[in-house]
């Protein structure tokens, strides 16, 4: 081989290792890839939920907040690293105005097969108007947070919400062929006598169910989560008093872990930040509405993103800046309920991190 072609060769490989580079995963720390990004396109909703916000909420300036167009840009850089999956929160994502656009122009990466899934979570209160859409756009599924079916109950914990609406809301996403799981907050002495009201109601729906810890983050106001704490593990003793659960080896890219309901054969998750943390396995971050991601939800370390992406439309730069975030991803997060000294307890709302 000749030095020309020997040195073309080279530069061939030299150019080859930079396309490489550019689109390799993901990898924190600890190995994990980072497939899963968590999206808050809001601060705003329209429920106060008493173990999310408090009723008397600061919003932030539209300033802060990044525009539909920079969301579309920043989710697309995350799914150019390996990023699979995308979840819409909040706030609620659905009272954003103009959201259908961002859900419209992130559907191009399901459509090139870049994307697998892209998804949201919110209260369902928007559902009946957005089901349709959602369907048509490539959305599968939705998380709905809702954490009793009695309506007096749900007043008071969603302090803003209309119980009504959210029923319509949901039959409206089941009508549309997306599929429903149903999130529950677990809450000591609020929805403690509900559990297996919800588990039959699910299995008639045919929705997945999840229940999830109440996690200590954020001002709430007069509420306290050290009353509202109930550890799953004694709730799910509650449930087979009266169910057969049977774990199984299911999945979808979040951190339940999921059993069957041998008597109405649905699905049962049990999210627990507490009693059983899911850090082993974590390959998800959080992206506020403002562009600071957020590697772990327990933790306070975080990267602007704002600044590279308003700075430099090389999203070269961008890209850069997330993998630097990425190479600072924690092992696991701190959460504990400290009754005494308030450890382990996060300042920011739920609503900011997205839930």
């Amino acid at each position: 081989m000749t030095e020309t072609a020997a040195a073309g060769q080279r530069g061939d490989r030299g150019n080859l290792d930079k396309v490489n580079a550019a689109i390799a995963p993901l990898i924190d720390p600890f190995q994990r890839q980072i497939s899963y990004l968590r999206v808050s396109v809001t601060d705003r909703c329209d429920f106060r939920c008493v173990y999310c916000m408090s009723e008397d909420m600061t919003f932030l300036p539209k300033r802060e907040v990044l525009s539909l167009e920079e969301l579309d840009r920043l989710c697309s850089a995350f799914v150019g690293l390996g990023v699979r999956k995308l979840r819409m929160t909040g706030g609620d994502p659905l009272v954003r105005r103009d959201i259908m656009w961002l859900f419209r122009r992130l559907s191009r990466h399901l459509d090139s097969g870049a994307l697998e899934e892209l998804t949201l979570t919110t209260n369902g209160s928007q559902l009946g108007r957005f089901s349709q859409d959602l369907a048509a756009m490539g959305v599968k599924r939705v998380n709905v947070s809702i954490d009793t079916l009695d309506p007096d109950k749900f007043a008071a914990i969603t302090r803003w919400g209309r119980f009504e609406q959210v029923m319509e809301g949901i039959a409206a996403a089941k009508a549309a062929g997306l599929a429903v799981k149903i999130n529950a907050v677990a809450l000591k002495g609020v929805n403690d006598d509900e559990v297996h009201k919800l588990v039959q109601w699910c299995g008639d729906e045919g929705f997945d169910l999840t229940f999830i810890e109440v996690m200590p983050m954020g001002d709430i106001g007069g509420e306290t989560r050290l009353d509202q704490y109930w550890p799953l593990s004694m709730l799910r003793g509650e449930l087979e008093s009266r169910w057969t659960l049977e774990d199984i080896d299911y999945k979808t890219g979040g951190p339940a872990r999921y059993a069957r309901c041998r008597e109405t054969g649905g699905r049962i998750g049990f999210i627990t930040p507490l009693t059983h943390n899911f850090c082993e396995s974590c390959n998800r971050v959080r992206l506020t509405c403002t562009g600071t991601l957020y590697m772990c939800l327990g933790q306070e370390d975080a990267a602007d993103l704002r600044a590279p992406l308003r700075d430099s439309d090389d999203d070269a730069v961008l890209e850069a800046a997330i993998r630097d975030a990425i190479s600072r991803k924690p092992k696991g997060h701190d959460f504990i309920i400290d009754r005494r000294r308030q450890q382990g307890v996060s300042s920011r709302h739920m609503s900011v991190t997205g839930g």
